[in-house]
């Protein structure tokens, strides 16, 4: 492990028997050049993470890519998440054009230029697949996020993202069905997307508890610096638990309660936060909202 600025990367167990099947193969220097272009892509989506300010805790480089966790989970902007996601696949394209121009100019060898373009091409279009934790599903689910409560963008993201997955673990084994070879590095990857993402979707009540955490804390300052609201409108009787659903990402609530037609109370989403965090606590999740 190296850290630097106090971002811990890692190399993730694939990666490491990847390499040690490349030595064994002959082919070490393939898999350098493949290491390299992965580091470079994960360093594209780290410089705009720090240019956006995000506090960045770890970056886990996988054959295919990488993973980044940053701090705010949920709370980050879905415009500088898409764009972070981007910024990965961007960097292969730079580094296309770069072995490109040295191949025409002479300075490489043309045909280890072409190999090294069609290498970016292929890490670049496969992450941006929308498939979670690729490029691809990040844009997906921050695209989402606009249009969807969070919780339910978390749901639909994981299983979408888990189906898709079991679709690429399909895909390595179908060639078998026609007389062909086993797929065995898409069979590994789509093995690690399927166990990532059964882990993520398992894990998403504990992803939306983080959220609310922060966001408690945001819409204090939200507040202080004026801002728009969008209202949620539930009846009397409706549990805690369900109103707390419909909160959007990127949206500030005010909560109307309506009893048979009335206005009983408007709560701001920061005391229904602390109140739904408060059940919880108490071991009372299903409390109705009005109390």
């Amino acid at each position: 492990m190296i850290k630097w600025r106090g971002v811990s990367f890692k190399v993730h167990p694939l990666f490491v028997l990847l390499m040690l099947a490349s030595i064994a193969t002959g082919h070490f220097l393939e898999t350098a050049a493949l290491f390299a272009i992965v580091l470079f892509h994960e360093l594209g989506h780290l410089a705009m993470a720090l240019r956006y300010g995000w506090k960045v805790k770890e970056v886990k480089l996988l054959p295919f890519g990488g993973v980044m966790e940053a701090e705010g989970a949920g709370t980050i902007p879905a415009r500088e998440e898409a764009i972070v996601a981007i910024a990965g696949p961007l960097q292969n394209a730079v580094l296309a054009g770069g072995a490109w121009l040295a191949g025409q100019a002479g300075l490489i060898d043309p045909s280890w230029a072409e190999d090294f373009i069609r290498a970016n091409a292929a890490i670049a279009f496969f992450n941006l697949v929308p498939v979670l934790p690729l490029d691809g599903g990040r844009i997906a689910q921050a695209w989402i996020s606009l249009r969807l409560p969070y919780h339910k963008t978390l749901v639909w993201s994981a299983r979408t993202s888990l189906a898709l997955s079991g679709a690429v673990v399909l895909l390595s084994v179908f060639p078998l069905f026609l007389g062909g070879l086993l797929q065995l590095n898409l069979l590994l990857v789509g093995l690690f997307l399927c166990a990532s993402n059964w882990s993520y979707l398992r894990n998403v009540p504990f992803v939306f508890l983080r959220f609310l955490v922060h966001r408690a804390r945001r819409s204090e300052s939200e507040i202080d610096g004026g801002t728009l609201a969008q209202p949620i409108v539930v009846a009397e009787h409706r549990p805690l638990s369900s109103v707390i659903h419909l909160l959007m990402k990127e949206r500030y609530h005010l909560v109307y309660v309506m009893n048979r037609g009335k206005i009983v109370r408007v709560v701001p989403e920061g005391i229904m936060i602390d109140g739904f965090i408060g059940t919880l606590t108490n071991g009372h999740a299903d409390s109705r909202f009005f109390m």
